[in-house]
């Protein structure tokens, strides 16, 4: 699941316009982020976008804030600069703890998926709880990349693609895969689904992030 965008294809056309942020002018937490990490990296707008498998015009409207990015977009593009989503979030715990407390960091949202920090920062993996809400646009995204998922469903039902393979999962049920697998998940009841997700942080270079070829289709989670 990556829950379903790293590195990944656009969604489709760019489109001008403000983003949900611009209504308030205010620039969404994550654009500076985005753009700081990858002037980090050393990488071109056009380099970046390539190996995150997106257009630059599609990078550069994520990075002026013009557009919100998806959790599985956020997941990717984690992937894709060798981070988490909370660095591109900008979140900065003071100190780390190996326990996270009920009602520690809040819900965060992005395009109708809801997750919550469920491991800590700095291992080599990241923990989430996951909502997955029913009918939304981010589910058909099929994801590629190196690394491991593994995800549990607590409740509803979960639909996950696995290469040609599709399989429904019941609460208490669990996959453990190599997300090299061609994959993506959906909710397949109406109050959608809730989950946690593992997924592995890549410690290579950026140059060990680019799978190269052309995906079938692509995302992030």
């Amino acid at each position: 699941m990556n829950p379903g965008p790293a590195p990944g294809t656009d969604p489709g056309p760019d489109r001008d316009g403000p983003g949900p942020e611009d209504a308030h002018g205010e620039l969404p937490a994550v654009a500076p982020q985005l753009r700081e990490l990858r002037r980090r990296a050393g990488l071109t707008l056009e380099a970046a976008a390539a190996r995150a498998r997106l257009s630059p015009a599609h990078l550069s409207r994520l990075e002026t804030g013009r557009r919100q990015p998806s959790l599985p977009l956020l997941l990717g593009l984690a992937r894709t600069y060798g981070t988490t989503v909370s660095e591109l979030l900008g979140e900065t715990p003071a100190a780390a703890d190996p326990i996270v407390r009920a009602g520690g960091p809040g819900a965060r949202e992005a395009d109708g998926w809801t997750y919550w920090q469920a491991g800590g920062p700095g291992r080599g993996m990241q923990a989430l709880r996951v909502h997955v809400p029913h009918g939304r646009s981010q589910g058909e995204l099929v994801r590629v990349h190196p690394g491991e998922e593994w995800l549990y469903v607590l409740q509803g039902r979960l639909r996950l693609h696995l290469g040609e393979a599709e399989h429904l999962l019941e609460p208490g049920d669990s996959a453990h895969f190599d997300s090299l697998t061609p994959h993506r998940i959906a909710a397949a009841s109406t109050g959608g689904a809730d989950l946690l997700f593992v997924h592995t942080l890549l410690q290579s270079s950026l140059a060990g992030l680019c799978l190269g070829g052309n995906p079938t289709s692509t995302h992030p989670r």
